[in-house]
């Protein structure tokens, strides 16, 4: 018997072994036409076994890259595409540095910072009102949903004055109850369906109870 740690390598194991084997088989073939028809066989191949792969940009061009690269770049056949090298294919790609960005109050997160930003640079005082008082209803479902507790508006009405350096305020005419008040009720909707279903559910058993009961009584 052999085992898969006694076998050669395998270059890219999403394709399994056996199309291994037939790329290394192809490199083999003397004669030229029969190799390139081989080599085109093992594509239409590769991609029935990996159909996902149709939703790649360019994934025509990617299984040549790979059939090139799984044959260690010894296949001499004819390509659509710039073959690739081995210098080429390797190449990896540069590391994104993650962004460090210091969140004070993280409890709202860092696009509340960046909305006092907007809306203390807004010249239109109407404009400048009614955007503060989506910020604190924002604010208000950010901390509801950190916390999963009630919160206090004089909190939210002073932590936006803290953090907007006393440029922003919620009067008492704005209202900052609307989005937790939606995010309450459909919360509510959500667990009345469930109970309405799991309700169902007991009726349907129930009356199945009662059908088996009626049968065995008449047995």
């Amino acid at each position: 018997m052999n085992y898969n740690t006694t076998r050669t390598g395998i270059e890219m194991r999403e394709y399994g072994r056996h199309v291994q084997d037939l790329i290394n088989y192809a490199v083999t073939i003397e004669n030229k036409e029969e190799r390139q028809k081989a080599a085109e066989t093992i594509i239409h191949l590769m991609v029935t076994l990996n159909p996902n792969l149709k939703n790649v940009v360019d994934y025509k061009q990617k299984l040549w890259d790979h059939l090139f690269i799984m044959s260690k770049f010894q296949l001499d056949v004819v390509s659509p595409y710039p073959i690739p090298t081995e210098d080429t294919a390797r190449i990896k790609p540069a590391n994104l540095s993650y962004p460090q960005k210091n969140i004070k109050y993280r409890n709202y997160g860092k696009n509340v910072e960046s909305m006092i930003k907007k809306a203390i640079d807004l010249e239109d005082e109407d404009k400048k009102a009614a955007y503060t008082e989506i910020i604190g209803n924002f604010m208000k479902l950010a901390y509801k949903n950190w916390s999963n507790e009630e919160v206090n508006n004089d909190l939210v009405k002073g932590d936006l004055k803290t953090m907007s350096k006393g440029l922003l305020e919620i009067s008492e005419e704005m209202n900052i109850e609307t989005m937790t008040k939606l995010h309450r009720k459909k919360t509510f909707q959500q667990q009345n369906n469930g109970h309405n279903r799991g309700g169902s559910n007991n009726n349907n058993n129930k009356n199945r109870n009662n059908r088996n009961n009626r049968n065995k009584r008449y047995k």
